[in-house]
């Protein structure tokens, strides 16, 4: 008589008194028993798709194992080029037991969503599987406007019966009026992941001795813009006695005849020229502004530097680019240092230095034949929409006015920023 031939083994699925990882297997005659699940169950994927976004393919494309084991870490990125991606991406077609979390990187135009797939493998084979994703706000930003306000390193105040320094030229395209009384430059339109320029120029030394006058600020410059450095204050003995040109020209030496500086015209006017002389005397004028001519002196005193401009980028209205105040014989008065950061002149003594990061001169040194005080630094402050960031060089960035991110640069030297 013939033999039956057992049938092959089959499996079942996981049930009852089963242990984890094994499941019911039948020898084909009717016999039962737990053992081992070798099955092995293939997830692949196609590249994603949903919202015209720009997706890579998933990382491993495909994967093996049996169900329930680890599924290995996936994921995939998507991008909008030119836009901004932003809230929680709804998920379509991921297999059972397959779970995913997201991730948004960075704000502004060209971010990116990345997206991991994670969990367990399916009890099926899941080929060529299609992820749709939905929900997700995808935009236009709003173009790169930047204003900006660039002021110069302001010039130092002269020696011995010296005049004021010029403050450093201001450039501005925020509020009504620039430096030098003109209307307010045009912004700026900027773009993404290109280098601008950004320059923070040094406030120049005083005069020390009859021989120069103090010395002018140093430019500052954000991409394009250039403002130019303050005009020294004149210094007794020196060529002249008559202040240097500058953004703002410094102001005229006491004790003979001569003028003020003049205030540059080109690229355009960022200033106005120092004081001059009204009466005779040993008393020395003082420096001009972004917003006015340096006051003369009269007889033995000192002449005021002029007041500086106020301008309101920051959210708040800040004077910047004063002129230094010129200086007096001993016995009478030293001019004041202009409103907004001016070293005062001095009399017997040394004249003050500008605040720094103001743009603004130094006083001048008094009939004392000390030095002439030092001229402020310069400072950059852009303002610009908030969904974007800068990168580069070093600056502190407030958020606190809605929309918009003011980023203000006050370290002396040259730098790169790129925006993103």
């Amino acid at each position: 008589m013939a033999q039956t031939k057992p049938k092959a083994a089959q499996f079942y699925g996981v049930s009852g008194n089963g242990t984890a990882g094994q499941v019911l297997i039948s020898d084909g005659n009717g016999g039962m028993s737990w053992g081992a699940n070798t099955e092995q169950f293939t997830v692949s994927w196609a590249t994603p798709t949903g919202q015209s976004l720009t997706y890579t393919q998933p990382n491993p494309q495909s994967s093996s194992g049996r169900p329930g084991s680890a599924f290995p870490t996936t994921t995939f990125t998507a991008t909008k080029s030119g836009e901004e991606i932003s809230g929680t991406a709804t998920i379509a077609g991921l297999p059972a037991g397959i779970t995913a979390t997201q991730s948004l990187s960075g704000t502004g135009v060209n971010n990116f969503l990345t997206v991991t797939l994670a969990g367990v493998f399916p009890g099926a084979d899941s080929l060529n599987t299609a992820l749709t994703l939905s929900g997700l706000t995808v935009v236009v930003p709003a173009p790169l406007v930047v204003s900006y306000l660039v002021v110069a390193g302001a010039g130092g105040g002269g020696f011995g019966a010296g005049g004021g320094g010029g403050a450093g030229g201001l450039r501005t395209s925020y509020g009504s009026t620039t430096g030098g009384g003109g209307s307010a430059e045009s912004t700026l339109t900027l773009s993404t992941s290109t280098n601008y320029t950004v320059t923070i120029g040094a406030g120049g030394a005083g005069g020390t001795s009859s021989a120069a006058n103090g010395i002018n600020g140093s430019n500052s410059v954000f991409y394009n813009i250039i403002s130019t450095g303050g005009g020294g204050g004149g210094t007794r003995g020196g060529a002249g006695y008559s202040g240097s040109a500058g953004g703002s020209g410094g102001g005229e030496a006491g004790d003979n005849s001569g003028s003020g500086g003049a205030a540059v015209t080109s690229p355009v006017v960022q200033g106005y020229a120092g004081g001059s002389h009204s009466t005779g005397g040993t008393g020395a004028a003082g420096g001009g502004s972004a917003y006015a001519i340096g006051g003369g002196h009269s007889g033995n005193s000192g002449g005021n530097g002029a007041n500086g401009l106020p301008v309101s980028i920051t959210g708040s209205s800040v004077t910047y680019a004063a002129g230094g105040g010129g200086g007096g014989q001993s016995g009478y008065s030293a001019g004041s240092g202009g409103t907004g950061g001016g070293g005062n002149g001095g009399t017997s003594g040394a004249g003050s230095a500008g605040t720094v990061n103001t743009g603004s001169g130094g006083g001048g040194d008094g009939n004392g034949d000390n030095v002439g005080g030092e001229g402020g630094s310069g400072i950059v402050i852009i303002r610009y929409p908030d969904n974007y960031t800068i990168s580069g060089l070093s600056g502190s960035t407030d958020t606190s006015i809605s929309g918009v991110k003011i980023t203000t640069f006050t370290n002396q030297g040259t730098g790169n920023i790129q925006f993103n």
